[in-house]
């Protein structure tokens, strides 16, 4: 009796672990804010790229960190006075009730 084979996708992420000089998951969020501050010496940018280009569930990772990124900028640039001032006290009675 045969064992049912894994799909490719399955089979390669499970593989490519094992290859010398491979980065695992953990190892890949480590490196993500060196790699989008660009300051990963090449053979470390090489290493988390080729992850990133066998791993959807990284890629994903890094999509929504580079969204999160992004909104954090956004937010800087809203000053106190962008703010409705009923705005603000709605939010401190609510706070306060």
């Amino acid at each position: 009796m045969t064992q049912p084979k894994r799909p490719l996708r399955r089979r390669i992420h499970g593989v490519m672990f094992k290859l010398p000089m491979m980065i695992s998951c953990s190892e890949f969020e480590d490196f993500i804010l060196a790699y989008l501050d660009d300051d990963l010496p090449p053979s470390k940018k090489f290493l988390f790229e080729s992850h990133l280009k066998l791993c959807r569930e990284c890629r994903a990772y890094l999509k929504a960190y580079r969204a999160s990124v992004s909104l954090t900028e956004a937010q800087k640039e809203i000053s106190a006075e962008d703010v409705p001032e009923d705005l603000v006290k709605a939010i401190l009675a609510a706070r306060d009730a």
